[in-house]
């Protein structure tokens, strides 16, 4: 069932990671910032790798051109091929929303991996290798884009395993570690903060831009598509794949009737009832990100069914007609206000029918049939193939 604009469980974050609680809506940010995201983590795994390679010299300046020395210029080129291999990976599943945050938290654990196994050749340095540990937590954080989860993981493993070795193998007084391990929870608490907040802030920016475009496609008392994003978005682009695959394309074209009479006995207020709970019968019987149930007129809405023929659409206007003779609207003044509804039903099979119909065309069809059914003594159905 479509949702009204103004319900916003859909965008409730959560309250430590930041990410969308509604899977479906955390899905279709990922999706909207994709590229952006994918363009922000290849250039951030091309600097960490020439970051790696560049230390190289440092290696061969502590070891000399020795064995453990060309075990470390192997390891650091293990990132780089890491890293390569996670661009790749990107670039073979460009619509994969699961695909950056893996190639992300792969490479860092890769990365840290190796820095872990650095610091155990060269434990005489412990001084530059913590401050070295701190930089590679922030650009965990901050410049290696990934989820937090993951992200925080990563660095907090990292981070323990670090402080183990430098208190197995370092040179290091109990007081120096003491204050290096404090500089790492500080490290980390503020890595984590920055990272929540940016989170934050790019889906708070999703969130605005979505409501600002449900307010130009949706009708504001139903939450219905409104006509406008019909024939700008949906119409064409639906007639189009129904030509190119020879699918059905079906158009209902449904009326309240006597809708007049409900505002004049009862009110504005019982009108606009009415035609919230029209529009939920009508949303509820359609399918989800398949059909399209727009508000076309006053109390006049359209469905656009794809690949629905014409007896599967007239099955659905009938159910439609029953269900609303069936129910009725309890308004807050308690009295009971019953409704019936005509349709008119306009089908086209491009399997067999390969002339180009115009949105006109097939929005005058369903027309007309609704105000035949109107003529006949409405709270009927009629319909015809194109």
């Amino acid at each position: 069932m479509q949702k009204n604009i103004n319900h916003m469980d859909g965008f409730e974050l959560h309250p430590f990671w930041s990410e969308f609680r509604d899977k479906k809506t955390e899905k279709e940010f990922l999706q909207h910032y994709l590229e952006r995201g994918q363009h922000q983590l290849r250039i951030a795994l091309v600097f960490c790798s020439l970051f790696y390679l560049a230390f190289i010299f440092t290696d061969i300046a502590a070891l000399g051109y020795t064995r453990n020395a060309l075990t470390l210029v192997i390891a650091r080129l293990l990132v780089a091929i890491t890293a390569v291999a996670a661009i790749y990976m990107i670039y073979l599943r460009p619509q994969s929303v699961c695909a950056p945050p893996l190639a992300a938290t792969i490479t860092e654990i890769v990365g840290m991996g190796t820095f872990i196994f650095i610091v155990i050749y060269r434990p005489h340095e412990m001084p530059w290798h913590a401050m070295a540990m701190s930089i590679m937590l922030i650009v965990v954080y901050l410049f290696i884009p990934n989820r937090l989860v993951y992200a925080l993981g990563v660095a907090l493993s990292s981070t323990l395993i670090f402080i183990f070795v430098s208190y197995k193998l370092g040179d290091i007084r109990t007081a120096d570690l003491m204050r290096m391990s404090l500089l790492f929870v500080l490290t980390n608490l503020f890595g984590a903060m920055a990272i929540r907040r940016y989170h934050r802030l790019w889906r708070d920016e999703f969130r605005t831009q979505s409501l600002l475009k449900r307010q130009t496609v949706r009708d504001h008392l139903t939450g219905c598509y409104n006509r406008r994003y019909l024939y700008d978005d949906v119409l064409e682009k639906e007639l189009s794949r129904a030509q190119r695959h020879g699918y059905w394309l079906t158009v209902i074209l449904c009326d309240l009737d006597h809708f007049k009479s409900v505002n004049d006995t009862y009110g504005h207020q019982a009108g606009d009832d009415v035609l919230c709970f029209f529009s939920s019968l009508l949303q509820s019987n359609t399918r989800e990100h398949v059909d399209y149930v727009i508000r076309y007129g006053g109390e006049e809405f359209l469905l656009l069914l794809p690949d629905t023929d014409l007896s599967g659409a007239e099955l659905l206007a009938e159910r439609l007609r029953v269900e609303l003779t069936k129910n009725t609207t309890i308004h807050n003044t308690a009295q009971s206000i019953k409704l019936t509804a005509s349709f008119g039903v306009a089908s086209i099979n491009f399997a067999t029918e390969r002339k180009q119909i115009s949105q006109h065309e097939l929005i005058a069809a369903a027309d007309e049939l609704l105000y035949k059914a109107k003529n006949s003594g409405r709270n009927l159905v009629m319909s015809g193939e194109i």
